[in-house]
């Protein structure tokens, strides 16, 4: 493990903050299971407590660790688009996931990026992170490490260098409810 990856995920294990690139863009992230680490990043990216925020995950295991029953179709597309740019909505196990994360709500948005950084850092954590785009809210999608905002990264404890390979924000599909809706059309076509 790199210099910079090993220090992004010491400072993510003690609670800390990192700005990371993914396959899509840049995230921020810390632990999902640290509520004053979730709290911290809500308020550094002034995002509003009722929105929740994607978690990011090693694997389908993971994933499943924190929702309720997956179906087998919900499954097969996990299989088919994972790792990679689709966060999927479902309910979850809300004693195991903070009520800031899922924006007060019953569901989660998971995501395995198809990307080492992220892979690595919760493979070494053995928890999800969380991994909205690295910006304040409403702010432009940081798809490149040039446009970070230097008002925004002063405010992480690390920033860890690097690509974002699709540069487009992941698509993002509701399978909470029937018929499946897309929520927003990504770097995954549907």
């Amino acid at each position: 493990m790199d210099e910079e990856l090993q220090q992004a995920t010491e400072i993510i294990k003690r609670g800390g903050i990192v700005v990371f690139p993914t396959d899509t863009a840049f995230g921020v992230g810390c632990r999902m299971d640290d509520k004053k680490a979730v709290a911290r990043l809500f308020k550094i990216r002034s995002r509003p407590e009722t929105q929740a925020v994607p978690v990011l995950v090693d694997s389908i295991d993971m994933a499943q660790e924190y929702l309720l029953p997956i179906s087998n179709d919900v499954k097969n597309i996990m299989k088919k688009y994972w790792p990679g740019a689709l966060t999927i909505v479902l309910p979850c196990k809300t004693e195991s996931v903070p009520s800031l994360v899922r924006g007060q709500g019953l569901t989660l948005g998971v995501r395995m990026a198809d990307h080492l950084v992220p892979l690595s850092i919760i493979n070494s954590i053995g928890v999800p992170i969380l991994g909205p785009s690295a910006n304040f809210h409403g702010r432009p999608t940081p798809y490149k490490y040039e446009e970070l905002d230097p008002e925004f990264t002063k405010l992480v404890d690390y920033v860890v260098p690097g690509e974002c390979p699709t540069g487009m924000v992941s698509t993002v599909i509701d399978c909470s409810i029937k018929p499946w809706k897309i929520i927003r059309q990504g770097g995954v076509g549907l």
